[in-house]
């Protein structure tokens, strides 16, 4: 077979085996069809390390006809890690081509973890207008995203009956179909079960559209908020509240999983939380969290030499 055919069937084993979303299928997609592209329709074990080397000269050369400037290095190593997760289903069908640990990702800065202070959090939390239905909706959507940490397209995916607001939990099946348990706070509770009170519908989605055409088919599928519309309505409070972070989502999982460090979860606890596979990916909130238990340590020290 030949790289086209062989990249349609991984994005279908993504799909149908990894439970990725349809984001990650679509970024994936574009990835590897840049390569083909590059490559031609050729066989897998055409791949090589001259190849690879060729491609990664290609994208630092690259201009985005759009911007008309270079790629940044995280967005040519996007590219690689696609084609590393490629190269590794190859592998796993015992099909021949070059081994996916051939390639290594071009060196890059760290992106700064964007987390919103104590302040500007509670403010977004409490930005919605709770005297309409759509505020306690929003209301209680940013109280879940904080209290759990769930991503966004796993929130979106929440029905009504998976949830118990009496034991104060549920269970999802999260990003490459790995199962959790996610708790839920004192207020999350208390605002889901003001937004559930005003509905007046059956529909099996949680967080659900009040304008637009109601649509009763599929049990109110097509009523369901979609991931976009949820990055919409934190986009909106953000900029109604001139914060000076850009927040979205999954800043509110940033400090989801950074409150828990600072308050003393070990890492591997907040791993399971937040659902990463590799203990490396959690491993980024150390570094915020020490920072800003040293800024704690610096505000003591200072007020008790101001006392003395």
């Amino acid at each position: 077979m030949t790289l086209s055919t062989l990249i349609t069937d991984f994005l279908e084993y993504l799909e149908l085996e990894r439970n990725a979303s349809v984001r990650t299928i679509a970024n994936y997609d574009h990835y590897l069809r840049r390569f083909l592209e590059f490559a031609g329709d050729i066989h897998p074990e055409q791949i090589d390390q001259v190849l690879v080397k060729r491609f990664r000269l290609y994208l630092s050369r690259f201009i985005d006809e759009k911007t008309q400037k270079p790629l940044k290095r995280v967005t040519q190593n996007f590219f690689l890690i696609a084609l590393r997760s490629f190269l590794r289903y190859l592998a796993k069908n015992d099909i021949k081509a070059l081994s996916a640990e051939k390639i290594e990702l071009g060196t890059q800065d760290p992106s700064p973890l964007k987390v919103l202070d104590q302040s500007d959090l509670e403010k977004l939390i409490m930005a919605p207008d709770t005297t309409k239905k759509d505020g306690i909706r929003d209301r209680a959507i940013l109280e879940v995203l904080f209290s759990t940490g769930l991503r966004v397209s796993e929130l979106a995916l929440l029905d009504t009956p998976q949830i118990n607001l009496q034991r104060k939990e549920f269970g999802i099946v999260g990003k490459g179909g790995k199962e959790r348990v996610v708790f839920l706070s004192d207020t999350a509770v208390e605002w889901l079960s003001r937004y559930l009170q005003l509905r007046k519908d059956n529909f099996k989605p949680l967080f659900i559209r009040f304008q637009g055409r109601v649509d009763l088919q599929d049990d109110g599928g097509k009523m369901r908020l979609t991931p976009r519309s949820i990055e919409r309505i934190v986009e909106k409070y953000v900029k109604l509240l001139g914060l000076p972070i850009k927040a979205t989502p999954h800043t509110l999982r940033h400090n989801f999983a950074t409150d828990l460090l600072i308050n003393g979860a070990d890492i591997r606890s907040v791993q399971e939380m937040l659902g990463h596979s590799n203990i490396s990916t959690t491993q980024i909130y150390t570094h915020i969290t020490n920072r800003q238990l040293k800024e704690v340590h610096r505000s003591f020290h200072a007020k008790n030499q101001l006392k003395i």
